[in-house]
């Protein structure tokens, strides 16, 4: 019954975290992006920033960082597969989950000061696609892995729960 209760309790989380079009994701992550991006783009070039318009003007540049710069999808996907993980202690799936978003905090951070500075080139468009669609896909598995690899994880994401699932459901038509 405790794992049956761990798994409804986890999967209600995962629906309600993504409530409000992700609005939690982004309340949290917003700040932790702009303002590193804001301090580290300075140290480049003259910067005025508006924290309410979402706003960094970076020397001749108007960096905006919108809900999309700020990933809140990615953030909400590791979140999926922490949460949808089966087996784990409450304090080591937070541990996992500090550290896969710290480091996604960190890539998303860089990857936007790498665009800042190479605006206005020729080249902007097609790199901010590819770090858009590829890069930040594949660097959200690849923190998944390396969590897995780091932290021992055994169980694999939805798979084990349907597996425990569909073994209490011979289980009962057993003991019928």
């Amino acid at each position: 019954m405790n794992k049956l209760y761990s798994l409804v309790s986890r999967y209600a989380l995962i629906l309600i975290a993504g409530l409000g079009n992700l609005f939690i994701f982004y309340k949290v992550f917003y700040p932790l992006t702009f303002f590193p991006v804001e301090f580290i783009l300075n140290i480049f070039g003259d910067v005025n920033s508006f924290y309410r318009l979402n706003l960094i003007l970076f020397n001749t540049t108007a960096v905006d960082i919108v809900a999309a710069c700020v990933a809140g999808s990615a953030y909400y996907l590791i979140f999926i597969l922490v949460m949808s993980t089966a087996g784990l202690k409450i304090l080591k799936r937070i541990k996992i989950l500090l550290f896969s978003t710290l480091i996604f905090l960190v890539f998303n951070i860089i990857r936007i000061v790498l665009m800042a500075l190479i605006a206005g080139s020729v080249y902007f468009e097609q790199v901010h696609m590819f770090f858009w669609y590829f890069i930040s896909i594949i660097f959200v598995v690849l923190i998944w892995f390396f969590a897995v690899k780091l932290f021992k994880i055994k169980e694999i994401p939805i798979y084990s729960d349907l597996k425990y699932l569909l073994k209490q459901t011979k289980k009962t038509k057993r003991n019928k």
